[in-house]
């Protein structure tokens, strides 16, 4: 499903360069649950946004679902990406001006649908414990509540790859405990491949397989 090669990303602050992501290489297999941790600044999140095509590296390959990322124009990759993957980022992005139930499916409106698109964000919010929150906005919402709301979202569209950024940061333990069966179910019953990035190594370790990151660099935890 992914398979990175010899993966670099430097950055240039006043004049000094540092690598975020130094030469990485790293395969996950379709249908697999991996966590990546380590600690701010290792270079976690920047790994990510490149497996994601939401950022060019220096040099190295990326390969998702046997697709060559790197050899896609913007519009290639755009439309990639809204067919086979959905993010889950650090902060919910939710649109402000839109009721929960309208953030869920906005991204129907830009991929695949569906066969009844409402009725199936109405499913995932109940899974998440909103069902009675479909008709507010987000300023309504608690924090943990927006990311319940996001994680719904990043499902509306059937993806076969989640990129999860500290998917349960600001959740509490029960909340994490259902989002960790949500991500559990999906895998099993829909064969999704995740990759998620974590600061918990509790919540890693009930992921699968695991890495940890340090100064850009990778390797496989055992």
């Amino acid at each position: 499903m992914i398979k990175v090669n010899d993966l670099i990303k430097s950055y240039s602050i006043d004049g000094q360069k540092f690598w975020a992501v130094d030469n990485v290489s790293l395969a996950i297999g379709k249908g697999d649950m991996t966590s990546i941790v380590g600690h701010s600044g290792s270079g976690k999140t920047t790994l990510l946004s490149l497996i994601g095509g939401l950022t060019k590296p220096d040099s190295g390959s990326i390969v998702v679902d046997k697709e060559n990322l790197l050899a896609m124009s913007d519009n290639e990759l755009s439309t990639f990406r809204n067919r086979k993957i959905s993010f889950i980022y650090q902060f919910s992005s939710l649109i402000p001006t839109l009721t929960v139930l309208e953030n869920v499916i906005l991204p129907t409106v830009f991929g695949k649908q569906q066969p009844d698109g409402v009725a199936y964000a109405r499913e995932l919010l109940a899974i998440v414990g909103l069902e009675n929150k479909m008709k507010v906005y987000p300023s309504q919402l608690s924090g943990g509540q927006q990311r319940r709301v996001a994680i719904a979202r990043a499902f509306i569209n059937a993806p076969e790859l989640v990129l999860a950024d500290e998917p349960t940061g600001d959740l509490d333990e029960e909340t994490e405990e259902e989002m960790i069966g949500l991500f559990s179910s999906m895998n099993k019953n829909k064969g999704v491949t995740f990759l998620v990035v974590t600061h918990s190594t509790e919540l890693a370790k009930r992921l699968g397989r695991q890495f940890k990151m340090h100064n850009g660099r990778i390797e496989e935890i055992i």
